[in-house]
């Protein structure tokens, strides 16, 4: 009686366990397949399948088929919320239904469908299984029908200057391929003439064509070049190599505006993680430096994706779903190509940056930094060698020189007279009785002089200062304004504030903390040198004021955006002030002594200041060089203001190798 009682105990209690095991009711098998679904565990969702569907699906068939949908699709994120009811019944079949909503978040934006997930109890296994079908993948999805998604690409707003001209647009480039069985008998000797042309080690070619994919009828891409490219007509000379047209971001004029347009590239994995929410895939390219990077947000163009179910034909069935497409939208420039070009070519044999300006709107209508680069060569696909050779060049072909500071050198007397004026510290007309080709204060100066390149039979006075570009006078000017008033003054210019322009620039200075030390300091400011560094956009902003009544423009670029004539600093100094500084520029072009002379045109009159400054360690420092300057302006009906700072002058005269190339600007552009 006692054993028969025990076996009964230990029936219930293997019922018991049994009820409470793996699979004891829809609810828990549901949820464990859920769970597989959300981390993409595609083998543990098979594995809750019934015997029947096991059948006619393998596993591997299962999982290569969820995992190329979802891939396809770009499915980044699933939610699955089953509706349970409150007591589970059999339908008419046999089956207990879960209602359940999926939330996807795809390619194509947001995927949302009811369906009904149906369990079946295991006969031998006593586990509640998935009767499964495609349908579970999506409602509309039978078992030989597929899944596609097609792209609307949108294209990439372009870059148009004030001429209607593209500094950047959506144009082709060549793709450079060969097809092996067209290369003819003597298929080394071609293999290595295509490796000549193209700067390529034929080892490369030899690679590309022996993979295991290559069929001999098949295009094998080996490279890129532009379609204005002088090697094109080499290539399709050769048997065997074809050139294809593909959709490529171009730069039209290349190296001539490198460093304004900048370059686009292939987003890189550490931005697409951070850029993926903003609508970026790893397909997309990205502006990397330039207005392309600054004006990235407007130029992105968003791709359209259409997610959608075909049948066993092709045709389509359900779309599932669709964004549109979104092109990106044309940035239109202030910018005169020819203007650019032309000033450009003027650096074939200097460094520089150079601003071309609309004095009495702001209007910028070039802005140079030369050397530069080719954008073109990142589309392409830039060699390491060309990388490090451009990386290594003493030149600096990645220095945005236009961003940067320099020292201004005489440029700035200008400015250091209205200081004086405005302080009532200089007095235009009075002889300050310099004698000599340097001079000190006192002998508390030790060795140093303040120096000048000449002396001149006429007084002392700010016009002959201002003509002959005196040194000495300028020094002692800034001494009299005194420290404080000379930082005062030149913050009411706006130096040592962020100018207010789309291209971020590099902010000038009166010194590298704000402050003048020493008296030696203080008077060499006053002809630029010292620490006084000046970026050239600003340069020419404040000269904008000679010509718009004390008022310093507001330098812009783009044309949508900026706003013509718009006063960045009102006021700067009195129209006595203007009218007696400017008069005096005037006389530099004008008078046969002044330095500026050799951009005098009768027809075309300009006024203006040169300035040549010297970087170099100390005052006996013979290894250093000179930066060459030159700022003008036409005086009657202003036109153009031109800036051009040519570097390593030294040995080829100073600003005056400058001064031609100036007048040649206003001579081709201003008359």
């Amino acid at each position: 009686m006692r054993k028969k009682y025990l076996f009964c105990v230990l029936m219930i209690i293997i019922v018991f366990s049994m009820g409470c095991s793996r699979g004891d009711s829809p609810k828990e098998a549901f949820q464990r397949y859920i769970a597989a679904w959300q981390k993409h565990d595609y083998k543990g969702m098979y594995s809750a399948l019934d015997t029947y569907s096991r059948k006619r699906i393998e596993e591997k068939e299962f999982v290569s088929r969820y995992t190329n949908i979802y891939n396809g699709i770009k499915l980044s994120q699933i939610t699955i919320t089953p509706e349970y009811p409150k007591v589970f019944k059999k339908d008419s079949n046999g089956n207990t239904p879960i209602p359940f909503e999926v939330v996807m978040n795809t390619a194509a934006g947001e995927i949302k469908f009811k369906d009904t997930a149906y369990f079946i109890k295991d006969t031998s296994t006593k586990e509640w299984r998935l009767s499964w079908s495609s349908k579970l993948i999506f409602p509309q999805l039978k078992n030989d029908y597929k899944v596609r998604i097609t792209t609307a690409y949108g294209k990439r707003g372009e870059i148009k200057t004030a001429d209607g001209k593209y500094l950047a647009q959506n144009g082709y480039i060549y793709s450079v391929g060969i097809v092996p069985n067209k290369l003819g008998k003597d298929s080394k000797k071609t293999k290595d003439t295509i490796a000549k042309i193209l700067n390529i080690d034929k080892s490369f070619i030899n690679k590309r064509l022996s993979a295991k994919f290559v069929k001999p009828y098949m295009f094998i891409q080996i490279d890129s070049i532009s379609m204005d490219d002088e090697r094109v007509y080499k290539l399709k000379q050769i048997n065997g190599v074809m050139l294809q047209k593909v959709p490529a971001r171009v730069y039209p004029l290349k190296e001539k505006a490198a460093l304004l347009t900048g370059y686009v590239h292939p987003i890189t994995a550490e931005e697409l993680q951070k850029l993926r929410k903003e609508g970026y895939d790893e397909n997309d390219i990205i502006g990397k430096a330039g207005l392309e990077k600054i004006y990235e947000k407007q130029l992105k163009a968003t791709d359209g994706k259409e997610i959608y179910i075909t049948d066993e034909n092709g045709d389509k069935v359900k779309s599932l779903a669709k964004t549109v497409k979104k092109d990106g939208k044309d940035i239109h420039l202030t910018i005169d190509a020819d203007i650019q070009s032309e000033v450009y070519g003027q650096y074939k044999a200097s460094s520089g940056a150079a601003v071309v300006m609309q004095p009495k709107t702001g209007a910028v209508l070039a802005l140079v930094s030369a050397p530069g680069y080719d954008p073109n060569d990142f589309v392409l696909g830039m060699s390491s060698d060309k990388w490090n050779s451009l990386q290594n060049n003493e030149k600096k072909p990645f220095l945005n020189r236009f961003q940067s500071t320099f020292a201004p050198g005489s440029t700035f007397k200008p400015l250091t007279a209205i200081m004086g004026l405005k302080t009532g510290k200089l007095n235009p007309n009075v002889d300050a009785k310099i004698s000599g080709l340097k001079w000190q204060k006192d002998k508390s100066w030790g060795k140093y002089h303040v120096t000048r390149d000449e002396t001149y039979s006429g007084p002392s006075n700010l016009l002959n200062a201002l003509v002959y570009s005196d040194n000495i006078y300028f020094a002692k000017a800034a001494l009299n304004i005194g420290k404080e008033n000379f930082i005062d003054e030149t913050k009411k210019l706006g130096i040592g504030e962020n100018i207010p322009f789309e291209y971020g620039l590099k902010t000038s200075q009166i010194s590298s903390d704000g402050t003048i030390k020493s008296d030696v300091q203080l008077a060499d400011s006053g002809y630029g040198q010292a620490q006084v560094l000046i970026n050239p956009v600003q340069l020419a902003s404040i000269y904008t004021s000679f010509v718009n009544n004390g008022n310093i423009i507001t330098p812009y670029l783009n044309v949508d955006t900026g706003t013509p004539s718009k006063i960045w600093i009102s006021h700067v100094y009195s129209e006595n002030i203007l009218n007696m500084v400017f008069n005096d520029m005037k006389q530099i072009v004008k008078n046969p002594e002044g330095t500026a002379h050799k951009a005098y045109m009768a027809d075309l009159p300009l006024a203006g200041k040169t300035g040549t400054a010297e970087i170099k360690k100390s005052q006996t420092d013979t290894t250093g060089t000179e930066n060459g300057w030159f700022v003008a302006v036409n005086t009657d009906k202003p036109k153009l203001l031109v800036l051009e700072m040519h570097e390593n002058v030294k040995h080829r005269g100073g600003s005056g190798y400058v001064v031609p190339k100036v007048k040649e600007i206003f001579d081709k552009f201003c008359k």
